[in-house]
């Protein structure tokens, strides 16, 4: 279903974040190129550990066009605070890149590491020139930079501009390519920067010219806009932000520091990822589909700017129209009680609408609680012993939803129950979606 999808959209490359075989057996003959996900880096510790999973997977090289393999998720950016972290990853990556080339596949698979711009000095840049690596972390990521170098891998940054506005308080507008900007910041040799986006990519232009290796090639491994969670995320501004962005990508215009050079990109994700960290609440809105198979809202996905919707995701099955909602006819009624039972829904599902700027955050107290009741009980795949919540609460089959505020109803079982955590504990909470597929970045390439 999700391979469909994808084909139906005009994706030739996707990013997943693991490499289990019912998956890639999923893309066996799509012509999709793939990029999976070691994301469990302490099996991999000598190069006879990569050998045994290349020959594990030996069979889905091919068949299922794997290009590229990445280890771990954000390992540098753990590193500055973990080092041993990460030299078990350098040391898995190492062994993988060893075995790879061992076995005759170094031109047709990479192996490298997607980094997230926090391996950077933002806190102190105000401009892509005054951009390095985090000192923390600067010898071990000059020394992988090279390796990149010398096996012609590409460095993966994962740029999610909303973040460093948001701290820089520039304003969302400025996040991403538009037609009007925000601001204007000037750099060194007559560079002009009217968005975020290209700020950050060149901010590790220069990261990697400090480095030595000036002419490495960058690919944008995860761009996203958020949809609910924060002031401003929503489908209008999600849909914008990629309306402007998605063309420029694909112009080969390039950027101020590598200009006429095009800028591979991987757009993220396919769904929200309603088990993701709520450290942000809008990072678990990523997604372009909502999990009923609705798009959110209309993006070009071939990178043109025409004002379409992609392909629906057909043959998703939800569960009864019914809801969980609260009631106050349980008699004494205790507030701190109620208050109690909606925290408890809210540690085990999904509550991130509720807050500022989210969709749902201007909801009546009952209508608050309400909300999280029916994220537990949806959760639960509508258990009817999933609404109780010390009797403040009862299964209806009227929709409580409200403008603009969404109440629910979860997709079948079936369709979504395929979370697996990692054997080392590092669980990668992601929404389980569709019928088998974690996540997935969709990524546009020159035409």
């Amino acid at each position: 279903m999700v391979v469909d999808l994808l084909l139906q959209n005009g994706v030739k490359e996707a990013r997943i974040y693991n490499a289990q075989e019912d998956i890639l057996r999923a893309f066996f003959g799509s012509g999709i190129d793939l990029t999976v996900t070691i994301f469990n880096f302490s099996s991999i510790a000598s190069k006879d550990d990569a050998k045994r999973w290349i020959s594990t997977k030996i069979g889905y090289l091919e068949n299922s066009r794997i290009r590229r393999i990445y280890i771990g998720v954000d390992a540098f950016s753990r590193g500055i605070t973990n080092k041993t972290d990460l030299q078990a990853a350098l040391t898995a990556y190492t062994s993988m890149q060893e075995a790879i080339n061992e076995g005759s596949y170094a031109d047709e698979i990479k192996v490298t590491m997607p980094h997230p711009d926090y391996v950077l000095n933002m806190e102190k840049v105000s401009k892509p020139s005054e951009a390095d690596f985090r000192h923390e972390i600067r010898e071990e990521m000059h020394g992988f930079l090279r390796q990149l170098e010398a096996n012609k891998a590409p460095l993966i940054i994962e740029l999610l501009p909303i973040y460093q506005v948001i701290n820089k308080k520039l304003g969302i507008d400025f996040a991403g390519p538009t037609d009007s900007p925000s601001h204007v910041i000037e750099d060194v040799n007559g560079a002009v920067y009217t968005d975020y986006f290209t700020v950050l990519h060149d901010s590790f232009v220069w990261a990697i010219k400090k480095a030595g290796v000036p002419d490495l090639d960058i690919v944008v491994g995860a761009v996203g806009w958020p949809t609910d969670g924060l002031p401003g995320a929503n489908t209008s501004s999600a849909e914008h932000f990629y309306k402007h962005l998605l063309p420029y990508v694909t112009s080969n215009k390039g950027t101020p520091m590598r200009p006429g050079k095009p800028i591979d990109t991987y757009i993220h994700a396919l769904t929200d990822e309603n088990m993701n960290g709520d450290y942000f609440p809008f990072a678990r809105h990523w997604g372009i589909y909502r999990t009923n198979g609705e798009p959110k809202y209309k993006i070009d996905l071939s990178g043109q700017g025409r004002d379409i919707f992609p392909t629906k995701a057909n043959g998703i099955m939800r569960m009864p129209e019914r809801w969980c909602v609260y009631t106050n006819r349980v008699k004494g009624f205790n507030k701190s009680a109620v208050v109690e039972q909606f925290k408890l829904a809210c540690r085990k599902a999904d509550c991130t609408s509720l807050a500022p700027g989210g969709s749902c955050s201007g909801l009546s107290f009952q209508n608050n609680v309400s909300y999280a009741f029916n994220m537990y009980f949806q959760t639960k795949f509508q258990d009817e012993g999933a609404c109780s919540f010390g009797g403040y609460a009862v299964v209806v089959a009227e929709d409580p939803s409200t403008d603009g505020c969404v109440f629910p109803v979860e997709v079948v079982k079936g369709q979504q129950d395929n979370y697996r955590p990692t054997k080392s504990g590092q669980d990668r909470l992601l929404a389980p979606i569709f019928v088998f597929l974690l996540s997935v970045l969709w990524v546009l390439l020159n035409c």
